[in-house]
Protein backbone atom coordinates (compact mmCIF):
# COMPACT_ATOMS: atom_id res chain seq x y z
CA UNK A 1 0.00 0.00 0.00
CA UNK A 2 2.93 2.33 0.89
CA UNK A 3 4.69 1.16 -2.29
CA UNK A 4 1.49 1.82 -4.47
CA UNK A 5 1.14 5.61 -3.04
CA UNK A 6 4.75 6.03 -3.52
CA UNK A 7 4.89 4.86 -6.94
CA UNK A 8 1.70 7.43 -7.36
CA UNK A 9 3.65 10.14 -6.22
CA UNK A 10 6.20 9.78 -8.47
CA UNK A 11 4.82 9.01 -11.83
CA UNK A 12 2.11 11.52 -11.44
CA UNK A 13 4.60 14.34 -12.61
CA UNK A 14 5.62 11.75 -15.52
CA UNK A 15 2.48 11.08 -16.55
CA UNK A 16 1.46 15.01 -16.94
CA UNK A 17 4.90 15.59 -18.79
CA UNK A 18 4.15 13.20 -21.13
CA UNK A 19 0.69 14.25 -21.81
CA UNK A 20 2.09 17.55 -22.33
CA UNK A 21 4.19 15.96 -25.06
CA UNK A 22 1.11 14.52 -26.80
CA UNK A 23 -0.91 17.82 -26.46
CA UNK A 24 2.16 20.06 -28.28
CA UNK A 25 2.60 16.72 -31.00
CA UNK A 26 -1.44 17.53 -31.36
CA UNK A 27 -1.92 21.02 -31.51
CA UNK A 28 0.93 21.33 -33.76
CA UNK A 29 -0.34 18.58 -36.44
CA UNK A 30 -3.38 20.77 -36.29
CA UNK A 31 -2.74 23.94 -36.97
CA UNK A 32 0.69 23.74 -38.86
CA UNK A 33 0.63 24.27 -42.65
CA UNK A 34 3.70 23.06 -44.66
CA UNK A 35 5.81 20.47 -45.54
CA UNK A 36 5.34 17.12 -43.25
CA UNK A 37 9.01 17.35 -42.44
CA UNK A 38 8.54 21.08 -40.29
CA UNK A 39 5.89 18.95 -38.39
CA UNK A 40 8.08 15.68 -37.68
CA UNK A 41 10.91 18.11 -36.66
CA UNK A 42 8.63 20.19 -34.21
CA UNK A 43 7.43 16.41 -32.98
CA UNK A 44 11.18 15.21 -32.49
CA UNK A 45 11.87 18.24 -30.47
CA UNK A 46 8.38 18.53 -28.41
CA UNK A 47 10.10 15.16 -25.83
CA UNK A 48 11.94 17.51 -24.41
CA UNK A 49 9.01 18.26 -22.48
CA UNK A 50 9.85 15.30 -20.32
CA UNK A 51 12.38 17.37 -18.41
CA UNK A 52 10.73 20.30 -18.32
CA UNK A 53 10.94 20.48 -14.35
CA UNK A 54 15.08 19.82 -13.84
CA UNK A 55 16.09 21.70 -16.85
CA UNK A 56 13.45 24.36 -17.74
CA UNK A 57 16.15 26.84 -19.58
CA UNK A 58 17.58 24.46 -21.59
CA UNK A 59 13.92 22.78 -22.30
CA UNK A 60 13.17 26.59 -23.40
CA UNK A 61 16.08 26.99 -25.66
CA UNK A 62 15.87 23.67 -27.23
CA UNK A 63 11.81 24.11 -28.41
CA UNK A 64 12.50 28.22 -29.29
CA UNK A 65 15.25 26.58 -31.62
CA UNK A 66 13.06 23.90 -33.25
CA UNK A 67 10.53 26.63 -33.27
CA UNK A 68 13.03 29.23 -35.75
CA UNK A 69 14.02 26.52 -37.69
CA UNK A 70 9.82 25.44 -38.38
CA UNK A 71 9.63 28.69 -39.07
CA UNK A 72 13.15 29.14 -41.59
CA UNK A 73 12.34 26.33 -43.27
CA UNK A 74 8.62 27.33 -43.81
CA UNK A 75 9.52 30.42 -45.74
CA UNK A 76 11.88 28.66 -48.03
CA UNK A 77 9.25 26.43 -48.53
CA UNK A 78 6.84 29.28 -49.62
CA UNK A 79 4.24 28.76 -46.87
CA UNK A 80 2.54 30.59 -44.24
CA UNK A 81 4.82 31.11 -41.21
CA UNK A 82 2.63 30.54 -38.01
CA UNK A 83 1.93 34.36 -36.14
CA UNK A 84 2.44 32.55 -32.72
CA UNK A 85 5.41 30.95 -30.43
CA UNK A 86 4.62 26.90 -31.21
CA UNK A 87 2.41 24.85 -28.66
CA UNK A 88 5.70 23.29 -27.06
CA UNK A 89 8.11 26.72 -26.68
CA UNK A 90 4.81 28.20 -24.73
CA UNK A 91 4.51 24.71 -22.13
CA UNK A 92 8.39 25.40 -22.07
CA UNK A 93 8.34 29.09 -21.59
CA UNK A 94 5.56 28.49 -18.78
CA UNK A 95 8.09 25.69 -17.25
CA UNK A 96 11.19 28.22 -17.22
CA UNK A 97 8.52 30.87 -15.31
CA UNK A 98 7.36 27.78 -12.60
CA UNK A 99 10.21 25.99 -12.00
CA UNK A 100 13.48 28.02 -13.54
CA UNK A 101 16.09 30.14 -11.81
CA UNK A 102 17.04 33.46 -12.93
CA UNK A 103 13.85 33.43 -14.71
CA UNK A 104 13.81 37.14 -16.00
CA UNK A 105 17.75 36.83 -16.86
CA UNK A 106 16.95 33.57 -18.90
CA UNK A 107 13.47 35.17 -20.31
CA UNK A 108 15.21 38.38 -21.43
CA UNK A 109 18.13 36.51 -23.20
CA UNK A 110 15.85 33.67 -25.26
CA UNK A 111 12.99 36.38 -25.89
CA UNK A 112 15.96 38.74 -27.48
CA UNK A 113 17.65 36.08 -29.26
CA UNK A 114 14.19 34.57 -30.47
CA UNK A 115 12.83 38.10 -31.86
CA UNK A 116 15.80 38.82 -33.59
CA UNK A 117 15.78 36.21 -35.53
CA UNK A 118 11.57 36.36 -36.41
CA UNK A 119 12.86 39.74 -37.22
CA UNK A 120 15.09 38.39 -39.87
CA UNK A 121 13.22 35.53 -41.01
CA UNK A 122 9.17 36.34 -40.52
CA UNK A 123 8.87 40.08 -39.60
CA UNK A 124 5.03 39.58 -39.23
CA UNK A 125 4.17 39.25 -35.58
CA UNK A 126 6.90 40.82 -33.62
CA UNK A 127 5.32 42.08 -30.47
CA UNK A 128 2.98 39.53 -30.14
CA UNK A 129 5.33 37.05 -30.12
CA UNK A 130 7.10 39.24 -27.10
CA UNK A 131 3.66 39.27 -25.35
CA UNK A 132 2.83 35.42 -25.80
CA UNK A 133 6.47 34.97 -24.27
CA UNK A 134 5.98 37.25 -21.37
CA UNK A 135 2.35 35.80 -20.46
CA UNK A 136 4.17 32.54 -20.76
CA UNK A 137 6.96 32.83 -18.18
CA UNK A 138 4.42 35.40 -16.04
CA UNK A 139 2.07 32.49 -15.67
CA UNK A 140 4.49 30.31 -14.31
CA UNK A 141 5.63 32.53 -12.34
CA UNK A 142 2.63 33.33 -10.48
CA UNK A 143 1.60 29.81 -9.92
CA UNK A 144 4.67 29.38 -8.33
CA UNK A 145 4.15 32.29 -5.97
CA UNK A 146 0.76 30.92 -5.50
CA UNK A 147 2.45 27.43 -3.98
CA UNK A 148 4.96 29.37 -2.19
CA UNK A 149 2.15 31.42 -0.27
CA UNK A 150 0.54 28.27 0.21
CA UNK A 151 3.49 26.18 1.94
CA UNK A 152 3.83 29.08 3.85
CA UNK A 153 0.46 29.01 5.35
CA UNK A 154 1.00 25.18 6.28
CA UNK A 155 4.32 25.68 7.41
CA UNK A 156 2.32 28.11 9.61
CA UNK A 157 -1.05 26.20 10.24
CA UNK A 158 1.98 23.26 11.53
CA UNK A 159 4.00 25.70 13.78
CA UNK A 160 0.76 26.75 15.27
CA UNK A 161 -0.28 23.26 15.84
CA UNK A 162 2.74 22.12 17.09
CA UNK A 163 2.65 25.02 19.78
CA UNK A 164 -1.16 24.60 20.74
CA UNK A 165 -0.42 21.06 21.41
CA UNK A 166 3.31 21.64 23.38
CA UNK A 167 1.26 24.48 25.38
CA UNK A 168 -1.63 21.57 26.04
CA UNK A 169 0.83 18.53 27.04
CA UNK A 170 2.44 21.40 29.48
CA UNK A 171 -0.59 22.31 31.20
CA UNK A 172 -1.10 18.48 31.42
CA UNK A 173 2.44 17.96 32.73
CA UNK A 174 2.09 20.93 35.34
CA UNK A 175 -1.34 19.46 36.64
CA UNK A 176 -0.59 16.05 37.34
CA UNK A 177 3.01 16.88 38.47
CA UNK A 178 2.55 19.85 40.73
CA UNK A 179 -0.92 18.17 42.12
CA UNK A 180 0.39 15.23 42.91
CA UNK A 181 3.62 15.96 44.21
CA UNK A 182 2.35 18.38 46.47
CA UNK A 183 -0.28 15.76 47.70
CA UNK A 184 2.46 13.19 48.45
CA UNK A 185 4.86 15.51 50.31
CA UNK A 186 2.23 15.80 52.35
CA UNK A 187 1.26 12.95 53.24
CA UNK A 188 5.05 11.74 53.85
CA UNK A 189 5.60 14.93 55.92
CA UNK A 190 2.22 13.92 58.44
CA UNK A 191 3.28 10.34 58.13
CA UNK A 192 6.98 10.92 59.15
CA UNK A 193 5.17 13.78 62.47
CA UNK A 194 3.09 11.34 63.25
CA UNK A 195 5.28 7.67 63.32
CA UNK A 196 6.34 7.85 66.68
CA UNK A 197 3.20 8.79 68.16
CA UNK A 198 0.25 7.17 66.03
CA UNK A 199 1.59 4.52 63.63
CA UNK A 200 -1.94 4.01 62.11
CA UNK A 201 -2.60 7.44 61.12
CA UNK A 202 0.93 7.17 59.60
CA UNK A 203 0.65 4.03 57.78
CA UNK A 204 -2.61 5.21 56.57
CA UNK A 205 -0.40 8.75 54.92
CA UNK A 206 1.92 6.54 53.31
CA UNK A 207 -0.26 4.22 52.29
CA UNK A 208 -2.46 7.30 50.30
CA UNK A 209 0.82 8.52 49.17
CA UNK A 210 1.48 5.28 47.56
CA UNK A 211 -1.45 5.38 46.00
CA UNK A 212 -1.30 9.10 44.98
CA UNK A 213 1.73 8.39 43.08
CA UNK A 214 0.62 5.85 41.13
CA UNK A 215 -2.06 7.73 39.48
CA UNK A 216 0.25 10.22 39.13
CA UNK A 217 2.35 7.47 37.36
CA UNK A 218 -1.15 6.09 35.20
CA UNK A 219 -1.09 9.89 34.27
CA UNK A 220 1.78 10.36 33.20
CA UNK A 221 1.91 7.25 30.87
CA UNK A 222 -1.45 8.67 29.43
CA UNK A 223 0.43 11.89 28.91
CA UNK A 224 3.47 9.69 26.70
CA UNK A 225 0.79 7.50 24.46
CA UNK A 226 -0.08 11.17 23.68
CA UNK A 227 3.31 12.18 22.94
CA UNK A 228 3.77 8.68 20.68
CA UNK A 229 0.46 8.98 18.52
CA UNK A 230 0.05 10.32 15.11
CA UNK A 231 -3.32 12.63 16.06
CA UNK A 232 -2.45 15.48 17.78
CA UNK A 233 -6.38 15.99 18.97
CA UNK A 234 -6.61 16.07 22.99
CA UNK A 235 -7.43 12.42 23.63
CA UNK A 236 -11.25 11.93 25.26
CA UNK A 237 -10.19 8.69 27.42
CA UNK A 238 -9.56 10.84 30.86
CA UNK A 239 -10.72 8.44 32.32
CA UNK A 240 -11.11 9.59 36.48
CA UNK A 241 -10.56 12.93 35.09
CA UNK A 242 -13.85 14.87 35.32
CA UNK A 243 -16.46 16.27 37.36
CA UNK A 244 -17.40 12.50 38.56
CA UNK A 245 -13.53 12.57 40.08
CA UNK A 246 -14.14 16.06 41.51
CA UNK A 247 -15.72 14.61 44.88
CA UNK A 248 -12.48 12.25 45.34
CA UNK A 249 -10.21 15.64 44.68
CA UNK A 250 -11.93 17.43 47.51
CA UNK A 251 -11.64 14.45 49.73
CA UNK A 252 -7.74 13.66 49.66
CA UNK A 253 -7.17 17.24 49.25
CA UNK A 254 -5.54 16.98 52.97
CA UNK A 255 -7.43 19.93 53.85
CA UNK A 256 -10.34 21.52 55.56
CA UNK A 257 -12.25 21.42 51.88
CA UNK A 258 -16.42 20.56 51.08
CA UNK A 259 -18.20 20.68 48.14
CA UNK A 260 -21.15 22.30 46.91
CA UNK A 261 -23.30 21.42 43.69
CA UNK A 262 -26.26 23.53 42.73
CA UNK A 263 -28.35 23.02 39.80
CA UNK A 264 -29.22 19.59 37.48
CA UNK A 265 -26.47 17.47 36.63
CA UNK A 266 -26.22 17.20 33.14
CA UNK A 267 -23.45 15.48 30.55
CA UNK A 268 -20.42 17.79 30.00
CA UNK A 269 -18.76 17.71 26.71
CA UNK A 270 -15.39 15.61 27.44
CA UNK A 271 -13.32 19.16 26.81
CA UNK A 272 -15.52 20.82 29.36
CA UNK A 273 -15.69 18.02 32.04
CA UNK A 274 -11.68 17.52 32.00
CA UNK A 275 -10.81 21.43 32.38
CA UNK A 276 -13.59 21.54 35.40
CA UNK A 277 -11.23 18.91 37.64
CA UNK A 278 -8.16 20.56 36.18
CA UNK A 279 -9.83 23.82 36.92
CA UNK A 280 -10.33 22.12 40.50
CA UNK A 281 -7.29 20.27 41.30
CA UNK A 282 -4.88 23.54 40.51
CA UNK A 283 -6.67 25.60 42.84
CA UNK A 284 -7.05 23.04 45.71
CA UNK A 285 -2.86 22.40 44.47
CA UNK A 286 -2.22 26.31 44.88
CA UNK A 287 -4.37 26.48 48.30
CA UNK A 288 -2.02 24.11 50.03
CA UNK A 289 1.14 25.79 48.64
CA UNK A 290 0.18 29.12 49.62
CA UNK A 291 -2.17 29.15 52.37
CA UNK A 292 -1.95 25.71 53.90
CA UNK A 293 -3.74 26.52 56.88
CA UNK A 294 -6.84 27.93 55.03
CA UNK A 295 -10.23 25.92 54.50
CA UNK A 296 -11.18 25.72 51.16
CA UNK A 297 -14.99 25.39 49.37
CA UNK A 298 -15.63 24.15 45.95
CA UNK A 299 -18.91 24.94 44.35
CA UNK A 300 -19.95 23.04 41.01
CA UNK A 301 -22.73 25.13 39.57
CA UNK A 302 -25.20 23.81 36.11
CA UNK A 303 -26.63 26.53 34.49
CA UNK A 304 -28.55 26.71 31.28
CA UNK A 305 -26.25 26.10 28.76
CA UNK A 306 -23.24 26.57 30.32
CA UNK A 307 -21.45 25.33 34.03
CA UNK A 308 -19.57 27.06 36.97
CA UNK A 309 -16.71 25.84 38.59
CA UNK A 310 -15.24 27.94 41.71
CA UNK A 311 -12.86 27.23 44.42
CA UNK A 312 -12.43 29.64 47.11
CA UNK A 313 -10.39 29.78 50.90
CA UNK A 314 -9.73 32.14 53.47
CA UNK A 315 -5.96 32.24 53.59
CA UNK A 316 -4.62 34.69 56.03
CA UNK A 317 -1.21 34.50 54.52
CA UNK A 318 0.97 37.22 53.51
CA UNK A 319 -0.64 40.04 52.16
CA UNK A 320 0.68 39.73 48.23
CA UNK A 321 -0.11 35.96 47.36
CA UNK A 322 2.46 35.03 43.91
CA UNK A 323 -0.35 33.01 42.31
CA UNK A 324 0.77 34.01 38.61
CA UNK A 325 2.81 31.34 38.26
CA UNK A 326 2.49 28.60 35.32
CA UNK A 327 -0.38 27.07 36.61
CA UNK A 328 -2.82 29.96 36.65
CA UNK A 329 -1.74 30.84 33.19
CA UNK A 330 -2.76 26.76 32.01
CA UNK A 331 -5.58 27.38 33.75
CA UNK A 332 -6.66 30.23 31.23
CA UNK A 333 -5.78 28.82 28.04
CA UNK A 334 -7.59 25.82 29.18
CA UNK A 335 -10.58 27.79 29.72
CA UNK A 336 -9.76 29.85 26.56
CA UNK A 337 -9.44 26.68 24.42
CA UNK A 338 -13.19 26.01 25.22
CA UNK A 339 -14.48 29.61 25.10
CA UNK A 340 -14.67 30.30 28.54
CA UNK A 341 -14.37 33.03 31.39
CA UNK A 342 -11.86 32.59 34.04
CA UNK A 343 -11.36 35.11 36.96
CA UNK A 344 -8.84 34.77 39.81
CA UNK A 345 -7.45 36.96 42.48
CA UNK A 346 -7.64 37.80 46.06
CA UNK A 347 -11.33 38.21 47.84
CA UNK A 348 -11.79 41.51 49.54
CA UNK A 349 -12.57 39.75 53.07
CA UNK A 350 -9.54 37.74 52.26
CA UNK A 351 -8.20 34.78 50.85
CA UNK A 352 -7.94 33.73 47.05
CA UNK A 353 -11.33 32.88 44.58
CA UNK A 354 -10.84 30.72 41.18
CA UNK A 355 -14.14 31.41 39.50
CA UNK A 356 -14.21 29.92 35.84
CA UNK A 357 -17.74 29.76 33.26
CA UNK A 358 -17.68 27.27 30.67
CA UNK A 359 -20.25 26.84 27.69
CA UNK A 360 -21.26 23.70 26.95
CA UNK A 361 -21.77 24.37 23.13
CA UNK A 362 -18.71 25.63 21.02
CA UNK A 363 -19.45 27.40 17.88
CA UNK A 364 -16.94 25.39 15.03
CA UNK A 365 -13.28 26.56 15.58
CA UNK A 366 -10.49 27.16 12.95
CA UNK A 367 -6.59 26.84 13.42
CA UNK A 368 -6.04 30.25 13.80
CA UNK A 369 -8.39 31.00 16.45
CA UNK A 370 -5.49 28.44 18.80
CA UNK A 371 -3.05 31.39 17.77
CA UNK A 372 -4.75 34.04 18.79
CA UNK A 373 -6.17 32.77 22.11
CA UNK A 374 -2.41 31.97 22.83
CA UNK A 375 -1.69 35.60 21.77
CA UNK A 376 -4.23 36.94 23.79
Amino acid sequence: MIHRGGWAAVSRPHVVDAGLVVLAVVITALTLRGPAYVSAGLAVAAPALLVRRSRPALVAAITMGADLAAMSALVAAGAAAPLLVGAAATIALYSLGRHGEKVWLTGTALTVGYVTIVMMVNPVNPVGNVMQILAAVLLGRLLLSRHWLLERRKRRAAETAVSAERRRIARELHDVVAHHITVINVLVGAGRTTMASDRAAAEEAFVTAERTARQAMAEMRQLLHVLRADDTAEPMDHTGIGVAGVPALVEQARLPAELDVTGEAVPLPAAVDHAVYRIVQEALTNVRRHAPAARARVRLSYLPGSVEVEVTDDGTGTPVRSRGGFGLRGMAERVALIEGVLTTGPRPEGGFRVHARLPLAMRERRPEDDHSAARG
